[in-house]
């Protein structure tokens, strides 16, 4: 919104002449870094009173189970305000409304995603919450029920993605399957390069589906440790601001010979305000914590993450950001796997793999602090794979 006013009073400022004092709102990168800023100080200034809302709401978590061996520090975490998602999902939205271009079609979807999972998420976290109260015996959403809406979305995001574009060109390279190594371009200053991959719209969507539902649930399977899934995503979302730059931006595209999508640059803004929300949530959720997002919070970031990855055609280099997420999600998937196949057996102590290490003897704050330094190094080697072309 401030920068479409700033769009439309543009003559009014200049022939006042303070247009110079709001100049830096041309810029996508002054933009998406002011995003980092004001979802960072949206999250601190709004994260106590929310959670002493929370407190008297009684929404805390439960401190249940499954896993017979984390019985003990669940309950040490019991009655924890849970929910904080919507202190995430509130500051993204915000400042992205703020200082984004919001006539935007890739933005106007982001906000969308961000809203359809961060209502799931809530109607999960509310059903588990009040369960005890109704009697019932219902622990949240069923799994399929959340797997058929994030589906859902990811389906309407591949469609919608894949039929954006004002140009046959401009799709063309939009529909581009980017692999490792492969120039997208010719040279920085050649034509697109023979050999390329082009998606039909039955192959985008199932991308699509894989990225945004796959990730939405690794985010939330990583959310069982204070800070854990907050400080990862936080990281995550830097180096999303950072391809966002790079291919929405025609010359630092050509240059890095990487996918050109028109118009994916104000992802940036998106991604910087993911990345502000994430860092001033952890100010709450660092260990001890004070709050936990939440489904509310993990599957929306999840999902943003893999939707900026499709429109971006990154996703390869996002799985490598997403490398601790897709670990904590595999361990899962073979953990249940194995059990039920080898009669009861197990490969990890507990899954996901952060409670493996927490068992294995690692301190909580050891296992979380590894694990963001492990994502650290990811997201350095996710970036500069791009210039390995």
């Amino acid at each position: 919104m401030l920068y479409l006013i700033h769009e439309r009073l543009r003559e009014w400022l200049s022939a006042h002449g303070v247009y110079a004092i709001f100049s830096p709102l041309d810029e996508v990168q002054f933009r998406a870094l002011a995003a980092v800023g004001v979802a960072f100080a949206v999250v601190l200034t709004c994260g106590r009173p929310t959670i002493r809302r929370l407190i008297r709401m009684k929404i805390g978590d439960t401190g249940l189970t499954d896993a017979e061996a984390l019985r003990e520090t669940a309950i040490t975490k019991a009655n924890t305000p849970t929910m904080g998602g919507v202190l995430i999902c509130g500051a993204i939205g915000l400042s992205t409304l703020l200082l984004a271009d919001v006539s935007n079609f890739y933005v106007q979807l982001g906000l969308v995603i961000l809203v359809w999972l961060s209502v799931l998420g809530g109607i999960d976290d509310w059903l588990k919450l009040t369960a005890s109260r109704r009697g019932d015996g219902r622990q949240g959403l069923y799994a399929w029920e959340k797997l058929v809406f994030q589906l859902g979305i990811g389906v309407l995001a591949g469609v919608f993605v894949y039929r954006q574009g004002d140009t046959e060109a401009a799709q063309d390279i939009a529909h581009v399957l980017n692999l490792p190594l492969q120039k997208t371009y010719v040279s920085q200053i050649g034509g697109v390069s023979d050999g390329l991959i082009y998606l039909s719209m039955g192959a985008f969507m199932i991308v699509a589906m894989l990225m945004i539902a796959g990730l939405s649930n690794a985010v939330n399977i990583t959310d069982g440790m204070d800070g854990l899934a907050t400080g990862i995503s936080g990281i995550v979302s830097l180096a999303l601001l950072v391809l966002a730059l790079v291919g929405g931006t025609e010359l630092w595209a050509h240059y890095l010979l990487v996918p050109y999508v028109v118009g994916s640059n104000e992802l940036a803004v998106l991604s910087g305000a993911m990345a502000g929300a994430c860092l001033g949530f952890l100010w709450w959720n660092c260990a001890p914590a004070m709050v936990f997002m939440g489904d509310t919070g993990s599957l929306a970031l999840g999902g943003l993450i893999g939707y900026v990855s499709i429109v971006l055609r990154q996703e390869i280099v996002v799985l490598i950001l997403c490398g601790v997420f897709l670990l904590e999600i595999g361990s899962v998937v073979l953990q249940v796997g194995y059990f039920r196949m080898s009669g009861g057996r197990r490969i990890f102590r507990c899954a996901p793999f952060h409670h493996h290490l927490h068992l294995g003897g690692w301190a909580e704050q050891q296992v979380v602090a590894r694990l963001w330094i492990v994502s650290i190094l990811l997201a350095v080697i996710g970036l500069a794979s791009i210039k390995v072309r």
